[in-house]
């Protein structure tokens, strides 16, 4: 256990929890602690490296050992990634000639001759049933040989591990993070404050929980350890037995209750009373999951407990046996009837339902005194609503009068993406600019006043994190939409997977566009050459894990924009497979080493997410030459088997369109905001660290702040977004 919530503290923080041990001489062990880290692209800080170098030799290698497993699992090195083609990228051959040469090597072979002669009179020939295509040819070992030692670069990826406190207040400190997020959490981070939450059920607890499936993990916690529950809604009630099913507490899929123990029934079903008395209003809220209160029903036996009556009604309602009148029906019913005005009075008290409604309302509205009396409205209510909800309106009230008459892309918690003609009406330009400045106005005021605000250039252009679903689990992960630049010549994609039970066969490829995301080319087990590069071949079954790259040249590239992804041809789906994972690296010009080198890997991200194409990101190439990366995190649903990037290329294009044309709400903007509010902010200078404390953001602590400093990187960044 105290292994597995340090590897929290390292991945969530980059902190390397201060070692409890005796004293001593672990200098020497600490230096080979810190080359052994080096070597795949982490460094410790000089505090860690003081400090682990005053502790007992045998402590810095007990500290060595765990904190080496976390970041290679971090950098994706912790697995062999084998090439098809052993020397890859040199001597990867035409296409073409290498399908002919499986070929005649299966007509050499006794047992495949008689089959592939068969196909081969019916003109088609099944590459799958060739002895020598889709498997490794060679060892782990023999590739390894093929190729020189990695040449050192300047741009080699180095990541600090910073010393941070004890163990036990380093967890406490991610939890409370985690826990009181205002932002919702990815499922990885999620299923981590689970872990957290058990941990310190009994110990320091967040002044308010604000995301609800937060709030059911620590719920979840806090009854296996005896503590009170926190619930305001009968929706608490829902996903805390969702949680305790194993289940979903987003409620987006249906959850499969277990058989619940006396104990637990009893709780749950208090709980559900007391809700009601105390707001009998939120026996409404039933109505939005009835079928997954019906099916709670089944095994919370409300009859038998008829102390709890309120709870009864929960159920009664669910069943459609008692009247519930929601407060959307009675929006619904004043919009029916053409009351603009007399629907956003009533939403006045339902503020994070008005802001969701706005829209809607606008292009409703006939007149210019409905349209003034909607915008008094959200004017006086904004105080009201959550940080993440101005924020979220704020972007797309920027984004809205360009979207009209184009394409509008859908993407849901999970990541899957669709797209749609953009039917909806304009909304007039005076309300919608009107409302970004008051939007503005709320933002500004909620943000702190730091004394001096330092920021990192390169972070000004990074996506607020609204959402933890707009992103994945990784090293050098960004949320969705953001932009980061890209230095180096060459471009190196790869995927790794290992199946479950089943043959599975993920592939690699890399669509190339124009300016106007027509398609140039692509690189793929169809296309394994390329002017711009080269494919590493095709891995078809992954028992023990399998690795696919792609090697880009990017001055060579013809296009414009360069966007990855990986599609299941056939077997598991991402979440089925034991282990599946996408990153890229970057090298200088003719740098050599393994197809695979920790150090230089600047993104590795989970695959986890639904549909059979991934789409992580994308790359774009500007006026000046330079390249920068528009972070994705997206998935199609695809088909059902055989998905390839040529089958998909209009899809893929409009998306990425749809994503890249998209303006988000960046850390340059609350920059902005907190500059106009009267803060002075300064652009980072590595060379020059201020004595006192300081407010910093960027993409990386740099050393030498003053202790009582404010960081926010990427893997706090959640915590600019206002409450």
């Amino acid at each position: 256990m105290v292994h597995r919530l340090d590897s929290l503290v390292i991945r969530h923080a980059l902190r390397l929890p201060a070692p409890a041990g005796p004293a001593g001489e672990g200098d020497v062990a600490a230096r080979q602690f810190d080359a052994a880290l080096m070597s795949v692209g982490f460094k410790l800080s000089a505090d860690a490296l003081r400090t682990l170098s005053g502790l007992s030799g045998s402590t810095v290698v007990d500290t060595a050992v765990r904190t080496l497993a976390t970041v290679r699992e971090m950098a994706g090195d912790h697995v062999r990634h084998n090439v098809y083609f052993k020397d890859f990228p040199a001597n990867v051959p035409d296409t073409f000639e290498f399908w002919m040469r499986c070929v005649r090597e299966a007509l050499e072979d006794g047992k495949a001759r008689s089959g592939v002669l068969a196909q081969l009179r019916n003109g088609v020939v099944n590459l799958l049933t060739l002895p020598s295509y889709g498997t490794y040819r060679h060892t782990y070992d023999e590739m390894l040989a093929a190729h020189d030692e990695l040449t050192a670069a300047v741009g080699d990826r180095l990541t600090v591990l910073h010393l941070g406190a004890s163990l036990e207040d380093e967890v406490s400190a991610l939890y409370l993070a985690l826990a009181g997020s205002t932002t919702p959490l990815g499922d990885e981070h999620l299923a981590d404050l689970k872990v957290l939450a058990g941990h310190c059920a009994d110990g320091p607890q967040p002044e308010t929980i604000p995301v609800r499936e937060n709030r059911a993990v620590v719920n979840e916690a806090r009854m296996k350890a005896g503590s009170g529950l926190l619930l305001d809604t009968v929706t608490d009630v829902l996903r805390l037995a969702c949680a305790l099913s194993g289940g979903d507490v987003s409620l987006q899929e249906p959850t499969r209750f277990r058989k619940l123990s006396r104990p637990v029934r009893r709780a749950l079903l208090a709980g559900l009373d007391e809700v009601v008395a105390r707001t009998p209003a939120k026996l409404a809220d039933v109505l939005a999951h009835r079928e997954a209160f019906k099916r709670l029903g089944e095994r919370l036996h409300p009859h038998e407990y008829p102390q709890w009556p309120r709870a009864a009604e929960v159920f009664a309602v669910a069943r459609g046996e008692q009247k519930a009148y929601t407060f959307d029906a009675r929006v619904e019913a004043l919009l029916g009837a053409d009351d603009v005005t007399g629907a956003a009075e009533l939403l006045r008290s339902a503020p994070g339902r008005l802001f969701r409604a706005l829209d809607r309302l606008l292009r409703t509205a006939r007149t210019q005194q409905e349209r003034d009396a909607v915008v008094a409205v959200v004017e006086e209510v904004t105080p009201e609503v959550s940080g993440r909800v101005v924020l979220s309106v704020r972007e797309y009230l920027h984004n809205r009068a360009a979207e009209s008459g184009r394409k509008r892309v859908f993407v849901n918690r999970l990541g899957r993406a669709h797209v749609a003609d953009d039917t909806r009406g304009v909304v007039p330009e005076a309300e919608r600019e009107r409302l970004i400045a008051a939007l503005d106005a709320e933002i500004g005021r909620r943000l702190p006043s730091p004394e001096r605000l330092l920021v990192d250039p390169d972070v000004l252009d990074v996506a607020l994190p609204l959402s933890g679903r707009a992103t994945s689990a990784g090293l050098g992960v960004l949320p969705r939409g953001s932009v980061s630049p890209v230095d180096g010549e060459l471009l190196r994609f790869f995927v790794y997977w290992k199946q479950t039970q089943r043959v599975t066969d993920y592939d690699l490829s890399a669509l190339l566009l124009d300016a106007d995301y027509e398609t140039v080319s692509w690189l793929s087990y169809t296309n394994l050459r390329e002017v711009e590069g080269e494919h590493s071949g095709d891995i078809t079954n992954a028992p023990d894990g399998a690795s696919e790259f792609i090697n880009l040249r990017l001055g060579a590239v013809r296009g414009t924009y360069i966007v990855p992804q990986v599609n299941i041809y056939s077997g598991e789906k991402f979440e089925e497979a034991e282990e599946s994972f996408f990153g890229f690296m970057l090298r200088e010009g003719e740098q050599r080493g393994r197809p695979f080198e920790a150090r230089t890997v600047r993104m590795k991200s989970e695959l986890r997410g639904p549909g059979r194409v991934a789409l992580p990101l994308a790359f774009r190439r500007a006026q000046d030459g330079s390249w920068h990366a528009k972070w994705l995190h997206l998935y199609l649903k695809g088909q059902p088997a055989y998905n390839r990037v040529e089958d998909n290329q209009v899809s893929v294009a409009t998306l990425v369109r749809g994503i890249v044309e998209r303006e988000q709400l960046t850390v340059g903007y609350l920059t902005s905001l907190m500059a106009n509010g009267g803060t002075d902010v300064a652009t980072w200078d590595a060379g020059s660290v201020p004595d006192g404390p300081v407010t910093y953001i960027g993409l990386e602590r740099p050393e030498g702040l003053h202790p009582d400093s404010v960081v926010i990187t990427p893997e706090n960044l959640r915590d600019l977004i206002p409450e």
